[in-house]
């Protein structure tokens, strides 16, 4: 009974979710509620179910409400202007280089294994350059994001230390065994950013061809997959034009002026009313100062000296009287970036309600079992390999718990029954699931990531879902066939 509730609430909050039926904070409500109802949990219990949920999240909802509003007012006083016109004259404008950076950024600063961090410190960085190039949101969110994956199968990543603790090995040594997979991997990556930034080159030709007969259309043109790029690059209708010749972006860039760039992007945290500073002194501030207190909160994140959440609340202070001195002024800003930082919130709580109630209950376990259970006999012996090459749909049903602490141990138990090495079946599981990490709908950090970019989870999974997936099949595979991974 648990298994089949707890598989139609999640096919049904995904499905409605990425077809865009439905709010996410209504989804991630009502309809595991619902479930939990129609499985036979009173409202005491699920009461009980909520409050596990909501705090597991409350940290992450409050760092991201106090991060968008920092990073806003960052990005209201012009500091990463700088770092889009040094990478844009870096990369001569070159859409694919700007791929390939972004992966090797994100591969970087995800060596701490806290995907949170990494969107921190990624996406503001990162946005800004996109939204100039006219690039898509979600191609940056999905480089990032596989990037990331790779990354961590560290020992302090997550997944690894969950596999190891609950197959008796030692989490270091299985890392060392999983290092050629990573290796092999970003090598794929940098690939598949190539090919993705050919593809996105390619769709902005057309779109500045299609604007240079009918500007009302540039919008509106049709990328790969047959899927229209028109709500995978939301607010492109309103940017400059873009332009094939590379030294005509680069000057487009350079002439910006200090207080921003002069182009309103609505895929931008709190846009909806950033505009110019309130305060025109703020523009002429010493940008080191606030660079100065980027890398403060950086250095707070990544030693954990003190909670993400405080780190933000008061690099939002320090930043509101250093550049708006005025209390008006002060309360300006925190209106203009507070609907977005809000809006976003009420999502991470709303996604603790979902969480809590699906582990809870039991729901997650009951459906790991059940998976095992409808297999063929005959397939057992190959099981690890089958569970491998569904790892990433599987993160669509599972949490990253429910995945290692229940499903592991059933694929564990089975595969060595039938022969298998508890080691193969380890990595097999780990390298095939891992990659899916962040589009998982139970990881707060994508939350957060989506939060900060201000993107829609279910074109997220219509844009990144594939790419993923195949991605992950070509790293499992070969990584078989090169014998860094067990066949058995």
């Amino acid at each position: 009974m648990l298994s089949i509730v707890g598989l139609a609430v999640i096919v049904c909050m995904t499905t409605l979710l990425i077809l865009g039926r439905i709010a996410p904070v209504v989804g991630l409500t009502v309809i595991p509620i619902t479930g939990a109802l129609v499985a036979g949990f009173g409202p005491g219990e699920i009461s009980e179910f909520f409050d596990t949920g909501l705090a597991d999240v409350a940290d992450v909802a409050v760092m991201l409400i106090f991060a968008i509003l920092f990073f806003g007012v960052m990005n209201d006083v012009g500091l990463f202007n700088p770092l889009i016109r040094a990478t844009v004259k870096l990369t001569g404008g070159n859409v694919i280089a700007v791929c390939v950076g972004t992966v090797l950024l994100g591969a970087v600063c995800h060596l701490d294994g806290a995907g949170a961090s990494t969107y921190l410190i990624t996406l503001p960085a990162l946005l800004p350059l996109y939204r100039h190039l006219g690039m898509s949101p979600y191609l940056l969110f999905l480089l990032v994001s596989t990037s990331m994956g790779i990354l961590n199968m560290l020992p302090w990543g997550g997944p690894t230390g969950r596999a190891a603790s609950v197959t008796g090995m030692d989490p270091v040594d299985l890392w060392i065994s999983l290092i050629p997979v990573q290796g092999v991997a970003l090598v794929l990556l940098i690939a598949m950013a190539v090919l993705l930034g050919i593809r996105e080159k390619k769709r902005l030709e057309t779109r500045a061809l299609v604007a240079a007969d009918d500007p009302e259309l540039a919008g509106a043109t049709v990328g790969v997959a047959g899927s229209s790029h028109a709500e995978a690059d939301e607010g492109a209708a309103g940017r400059d034009r873009f332009t094939s010749s590379n030294s005509a972006i680069t000057r487009g860039v350079a002439d910006e002026s200090a207080t921003g760039p002069a182009d309103d992007d609505s895929s931008h945290p709190g846009s909806s009313d950033v505009g110019n500073p309130i305060d025109e002194t703020a523009a002429r501030r010493p940008l080191w100062m606030n660079a100065a207190l980027v890398v403060l909160v950086i250095a707070a994140l990544i030693s954990q000296v003190v909670p993400p959440s405080l780190a933000f609340m008061v690099a939002l202070s320090g930043a509101l009287v250093l550049n708006y001195p005025r209390v008006s002024d002060q309360m300006a800003r925190i209106r203009a970036h507070g609907g977005s930082a809000l809006g976003t919130g009420s999502i991470i709580f709303a996604a603790g309600c979902f969480l809590g109630i699906m582990s809870e209950s039991g729901m997650l376990e009951a459906l790991a079992s059940a998976a095992i259970g409808v297999l063929p006999e005959a397939l057992l012996p190959q099981l690890h390999l089958i569970v491998g090459a569904v790892g990433l749909p599987l993160e669509l049903l599972f949490s990253t718990d429910a995945h290692y602490f229940a499903l592991l141990p059933l694929v564990e138990g089975i595969g060595s029954e039938a022969g298998v090495s508890t080691l193969a079946i380890t990595q097999t599981v780990i390298v095939g699931n891992v990659i899916g990490t962040y589009l998982s709908p139970f990881n707060a950090s994508m939350w957060l990531g989506l939060g900060l970019a201000n993107l829609d989870m279910g074109k997220h999974f219509r844009y990144s879902f594939f790419p993923m997936w195949i991605f992950s099949l070509l790293v499992l595979g070969i990584s078989l066939i090169l014998g860094l991974i067990s066949w058995s």
